[in-house]
């Protein structure tokens, strides 16, 4: 294998250039000073690790998440790996999930121990319940559905089937802070609910973390230990785990954040409906049908559009940061090889792949940008 380097920087140089972009951190974080002032609190205290900031932000996301536990951790894999772990997944036994997804949910899986069992999707990029029940096997531990851009699976279909099967399910809510479905919030529909900080998140950091949510104080309490080398004091191990403490740092990033969430949120949602708007009149583009009792909070703004890559060319080249999220389904990667998967065994994800287009939606994109990127796509459309 040739040696691997780090392909950020270049990426990160490569789409700065662009006016509407999907980076946004410079204007979210441009109050750095007053959160620079809370961190030098935690300098002059030296509680670097699981500090007190971690225990009142894991007691103020419980409380949004409408769950009695939340377990800070270190990234939304480590949230995800640690509680399939936490729920007794072992070597050996089946996770079923979404071929649709980040290369994390899948990652958290085979490090978990388990297989990855995949599922076809439905038009709404979400897990499609209908083919779940018949891939389950005596080894069937999980279902791990992702809330793919935001927007809730549906959970009482899958919840159905987890009951009648004595299944765990794991919420991959990494996409979904603050989302709900039917009136529930995202991160209580399952056993637990894992949700990520990654600096492009809508809850997010100055680098990696993650957060486990659980009604179950059991599986808090293991979650505890794993996340700690499996420590319940200085001096005590109970059971040999792994170091996936969320830094103090970052905690209080975080709750920085989460004083301006609600804003946040709102403006995805606006923008996200803007769009909705704007480009049903164009018929080379299809936009998600939209549930009015699912409140989906728009981590990606996706729309399948007729010759995406030349759109997509044509949206860069006029300053618009358009991405793809993402093109090759997990099935079809080649870290899946061993799985005996083949083109052709999702056709739904398939085709959405090969379609799918990301504009971006955050909370500084003006009307004014969206009016940009919905009159070169038409432009795009009419020549």
């Amino acid at each position: 294998m040739p040696a691997i380097h780090n392909y950020l920087p270049a990426q990160y140089e490569a789409t700065s250039r662009l006016e509407i972009n999907h980076n946004y951190l410079q204007e979210q974080f441009a109050d750095y000073e007053e959160i620079l002032a809370k961190v030098a609190a935690v300098v002059r205290k030296g509680d670097f690790t699981l500090g007190r900031e971690v225990d009142l932000l894991e007691e103020e996301f419980a409380q949004l998440a409408g769950t009695k536990h939340a377990i800070a951790v270190g990234s939304g894999t480590d949230a995800l790996m640690l509680s399939l772990k936490g729920l007794g997944v072992r070597e050996g036994d089946e996770v079923i999930t979404t071929p649709y997804t980040f290369h994390a949910t899948i990652g958290a899986i085979v490090t978990a121990g388990a297989r990855p069992v995949f599922v076809d999707i439905t038009d709404d990029y979400n897990i499609d319940p209908r083919f779940i029940e018949r891939a389950i096997t005596p080894r069937t531990k999980a279902i791990l559905p992702v809330h793919w851009s935001g927007k809730p699976c549906d959970m009482d279909a899958i919840g159905d089937i987890a009951r009648r099967h004595g299944l765990a399910i794991v919420e991959d809510a990494c996409h979904a802070v603050t989302a709900s479905y039917r009136g529930r919030p995202a991160g209580s529909l399952g056993s637990v609910g894992c949700f990520s900080f990654h600096p492009l998140k809508n809850l997010n950091v100055w680098g990696d973390g993650g957060i486990a949510t659980t009604d179950s104080d059991e599986t808090a309490s293991r979650l505890r230990l794993l996340r700690n080398h499996g420590l319940v004091s200085r001096d005590e191990c109970v059971v040999f785990a792994y170091n996936s403490r969320l830094d103090t740092i970052q905690a209080v990033v975080a709750r920085h954040l989460l004083e301006k969430l609600a804003g946040i949120t709102a403006a995805r949602i606006a923008n996200a409906a803007a769009f909705d708007r704007a480009l049903a009149g164009i018929p080379q583009v299809r936009v998600p049908k939209r549930d009015p009792g699912i409140r989906a909070v728009y981590h990606l703004y996706i729309v399948r559009c007729q010759r995406r890559d030349e759109l997509q060319s044509h949206l860069v080249a006029h300053g618009v940061d358009a991405k793809v999220h993402y093109r090759i389904p997990m099935h079809l990667q080649p870290a899946a090889a061993g799985f005996g998967y083949r083109r052709g065994d999702f056709p739904v994800c398939e085709q959405t792949v090969a379609e799918v287009l990301s504009l971006p939606v955050h909370e500084f994109i003006t009307a004014e940008h969206r009016d940009r990127v919905v009159s070169l796509i038409r432009e795009f459309y009419a020549s």
